[in-house]
């Protein structure tokens, strides 16, 4: 998986690419934990991910829980099959989507 970051003031965008899975989720929460600290808006593109398991939704989960208290955290781009991960996970009830 690539993840590319790019931040603007207080705005951090995380681009993903490939897969977000067991094997590669931890990288993604290392690479959050430190970036998060001075961030008000955090958006994950993820037009280029292409499967995410139940370790990518706590990852993200986990993201969506600290920007809950400094900010707020969209998700841009979702796949049709993410989107079908995210409605039937209840996680469309959790995330800010935006298509």
């Amino acid at each position: 998986m690539n993840i590319t970051k790019s931040k603007q003031g207080s705005t951090l965008t995380v681009g993903l690419e490939g897969r977000l899975d067991t094997t590669t989720a931890p990288q993604l929460e290392s690479e959050l934990k430190t970036a998060l600290d001075d961030v008000t808006e955090l958006i994950f593109d993820i037009k280029d991910l292409a499967y995410i398991s139940s370790a990518g939704l706590r990852v993200l989960l986990s993201a969506q829980k600290v920007m809950n208290k400094q900010g707020k955290m969209v998700i841009r781009g979702a796949s049709e099959e993410i989107m079908e991960i995210f409605d039937v996970t209840g996680f469309v009830d959790i995330l800010t989507i935006e298509s």
